[in-house]
């Protein structure tokens, strides 16, 4: 009796499973050599993806998809996450963000000692005062509501931030180089729990810069303390990357100690030949750190080359009050006097990559000043020689006349030091450039040939010519490493119920085409991307889908169990 009741509920099942509907899926996306992000090795199948989750990642999908993408045996990735984006500016100008959308991007990080809120009233007005080519109107003042902005304006791209440890001194301080008091010190930490709570991944500081560069350690720890109770991480471009290097990583890494907040460098590079050896020493102190249990990481991007302006080649006390008082301060002789002695100082007290870079390789690359964009191309070298100065005398007329700090591209780091930290497993990847195209208002000034190849460049020229890293481990690098560092949730990885953030591209052909002389030229091998479960680009081109959503961190208020916490280590830091 038993065997035969057992064999009448079997067909009745079977019976079933006939007749029941097969699941029909929004977008399919089969013939796929899937890199789940895990790092794991590739295997061949589908991924379908139902609303703007990822529905099915296996061999064969059990059921037929609405829209269908033939991947051919391409490979089928996660979206990549660019830790350091600059595309705050360029996606009010055009929010597809092609140059990184072309090369399989799917998330822009913002926030590098900068955001974009918190915003006084005197921010704003300065903020409209010193833009450059892109014009704006500014109708946020939060963190939080300038994200919103460009979600509802229509963005390709998913976008997240940090709260800029700069902004928020500045909001309370002003420009100046002055120390906060307990009080004003205590306002700068409520600014960060706010954008924490909003959704802010954590706190960024950029210390090269004026103001940030007059800000000490124990008020960066105490802003670092607030992102940790609030389930974020302390991420810096550090005090140096030349000739204090050492110093600044052991600076960052007992911000991290005493904080109790991960933190993340950005960028990593030992900047300048005679810093070039350092590089073996900065890793062993990351990986010292993250043996005792640190969570220390990093992040880079993939060219010999950086980029920033020629206030990174003068003193920080010329800059204090912001650039209107630094270029009025440059027109008085006796102080351009000093501030020329001090450019030219073998070993300077701040971090002086004009130094290290020379006349020669420092590159023009952006102007605000229209009569000036003649120059745009040329070698600072060459300017000064034309003019019949000094570098450091044109670098100082630059900025005078432009009346900004001048966008130059900066002739640093070892090409085996680059190859060396792509193969890391504690190394993401960011472009530190905006994301743009070869039109409209971009066409106005050059840029670093990193805003249109630098992911392309790490699976071209570092995965598949140079062998540094494999691709399973690359692309977890782009994608599931950085997400789990910044605790985003659901996204990284090619995971049933993940957000269905997607890319398609062919490993035999991917790689960048930008040089420092023509920038702007597309990456090539990615072919579809996917974000938010729309297809934003389709056969190399983009559809003109706006899915771009606003990612926001743990403590966001938004989550059931967001909201900030008494203190780091009430988080759980596994991940």
């Amino acid at each position: 009796m038993r065997t035969l009741a057992a064999a009448s509920l079997t067909a009745v099942l079977l019976a079933a499973c006939a007749t029941a509907p097969k699941p029909t899926y929004d977008l399919l996306i089969r013939d796929a050599e899937i890199y789940d992000g895990s790092g794991g090795a590739p295997f061949r199948g589908e991924v379908a993806v139902t609303g703007d989750r990822i529905a099915y990642v296996g061999p064969r999908a059990p059921g037929a998809g609405k829209a269908v993408i033939d991947a051919g045996g391409k490979a089928v990735s996660p979206g990549f996450i660019n830790m350091l984006s600059w595309a705050t500016e360029s996606l009010i100008a055009d929010g597809r963000g092609l140059s990184d959308l072309r090369q399989g991007v799917t998330l822009e990080v913002m926030g590098e000692g900068t955001s974009m809120g918190p915003l006084s009233p005197e921010m704003k007005r300065l903020e409209v005062q010193r833009m450059g080519d892109i014009k704006y109107s500014i109708e946020w003042t939060t963190l939080d509501e300038y994200l919103g902005f460009l979600e509802r304006r229509g963005i390709s791209v998913n976008v997240a931030s940090f709260i800029g440890a700069a902004t928020a001194r500045q909001h309370v301080l002003g420009e100046g180089d002055v120390d906060p008091t307990p009080e004003q010190l205590l306002a700068m930490r409520k600014l960060v729990v706010e954008a924490m709570e909003d959704g802010a991944l954590g706190v960024g500081s950029s210390l090269i810069y004026a103001p940030a560069s007059y800000a000490e350690t124990p008020e960066l720890t105490a802003l670092a303390a607030e992102a940790g109770r609030c389930g974020g991480i302390y991420i810096s471009h550090m005090r140096s990357e030349a000739d204090r290097l050492l110093e600044a990583i052991d600076e960052l890494i007992e911000i991290s100690r005493l904080s109790g907040a991960p933190a993340e460098i950005y960028h990593l590079k030992a900047a300048g030949r005679a810093n070039w050896p350092k590089i073996e020493a900065a890793i062993a102190r990351i990986e010292t750190a993250r043996a005792k249990g640190q969570r220390i990481t990093a992040d880079m991007y993939t060219y010999t080359a950086g980029s920033t302006g020629l206030d990174a080649a003068m003193p920080p006390w010329v800059q204090a009050g912001g650039v209107e008082a630094w270029i009025g301060r440059m027109k008085d002789p006796a102080t351009r006097a000093k501030v020329l002695a001090e450019m030219r100082q073998e070993k300077p007290a701040f971090e002086n990559l004009y130094r290290h870079a020379g006349a020669e390789g420092t590159l023009l690359v952006g102007f605000k000043n229209p009569a000036l964009k003649a120059l745009t191309g040329k070698t600072l070298a060459e300017v000064a020689k034309a003019r019949g100065v000094s570098p450091e005398d044109a670098a100082i007329d630059l900025v005078i006349e432009d009346g900004s700090r001048v966008q130059v591209v900066y002739f640093l780091m070892s090409e085996e030091n680059v190859k060396r930290q792509t193969a890391l497993p504690w190394m993401s990847f960011g472009s530190d450039a905006s994301a743009q195209a070869p039109e409209g208002v971009f066409m106005k000034s050059s840029t670093h040939p990193r805003a249109y190849g630098n992911f392309a460049r790490l699976l071209g020229k570092y995965v598949r010519e140079e062998k540094a890293t494999t691709l399973p481990s690359a692309i977890h690098r782009l994608s599931a490493l950085p997400a789990r560092n910044l605790g985003l949730k659901d996204r990284g990885l090619l995971k049933a119920g993940y957000f269905a953030d997607v890319v398609v591209f062919d490993p035999a052909t991917v790689g960048d085409l930008g040089s420092y002389e023509a920038p702007k030229q597309f990456a090539t091998g990615v072919s579809h991307v996917v974000v938010n479960g729309a297809v934003v680009l389709a056969d190399g081109e983009p559809t003109g889908a706006k899915a771009g959503k606003v990612v926001r961190g743990r403590a966001w208020k938004g989550w059931p169990d967001g909201g900030c916490r008494p203190a780091a280590k009430d988080w759980n830091w596994a991940w």
